[in-house]
């Protein structure tokens, strides 16, 4: 039954921005290598979130951690650890990482798309040539980020460009026009 509501978490549509509040997320995950599969990515690699088994890695630690090019669409990632994590190449599509920590994470060339990414933290994070379209950074921590080269929703822009923490040069490769 657990992975049942897991599934259907994972392959819902994305709430829309102000409906985050509302998800019931399913029961941790029982499975002691749980985190483990977080370098492995889904295994059937869809990027529309579609899979065998939700990857939750919620409350993980990958400090530093090798995930290039890992799919990790409709993960269940929140609270986890990703600072200095190498994410280059990683697909993002529909992930729940509520306040989880990617100070310093490399996202080169990564795509993170409908995500929900609401008070993480994102200091020093690089987004070079990144595709970032329909994510939420609603309360997030961009201090530092550089987004450059990224390609990035007119939308997407807008909500990035409201943030606070979005500064200096970061501004600039957003594209904010004040």
């Amino acid at each position: 039954c657990g992975g049942v509501a897991a599934a259907a978490v994972a392959l819902a549509p994305a709430p829309a921005l102000a409906d985050w509040d509302s998800v019931k997320l399913p029961p941790l995950d029982p499975d002691p290598k749980r985190c483990e599969r977080g370098y492995v990515g889904n295994t059937i690699g869809q990027a529309n979130a579609v899979s065998d088994k939700t990857l939750d890695i919620r409350f993980c630690d990958f400090k530093g951690g090798d995930l290039k090019a890992k799919t990790l669409s409709g993960a269940l990632m929140s609270k986890s650890n990703f600072q200095g994590a190498n994410l280059q190449e990683a697909v993002l599509t529909k992930v729940y990482a509520v306040d989880s920590d990617f100070s310093g994470a490399d996202f080169t060339s990564s795509v993170l798309d409908r995500g929900a990414f609401m008070g993480a933290t994102f200091k020093g994070a690089n987004f070079y040539n990144a595709v970032i379209t329909g994510a939420n950074f609603e309360g997030a921590d961009l201090t530092g980020a550089s987004f450059e080269d990224a390609l990035i929703g007119g939308q997407d822009a807008k909500r990035l460009c409201a943030n606070p923490t979005l500064v200096g040069d970061s501004r600039l490769d957003v594209g904010c026009r004040d």
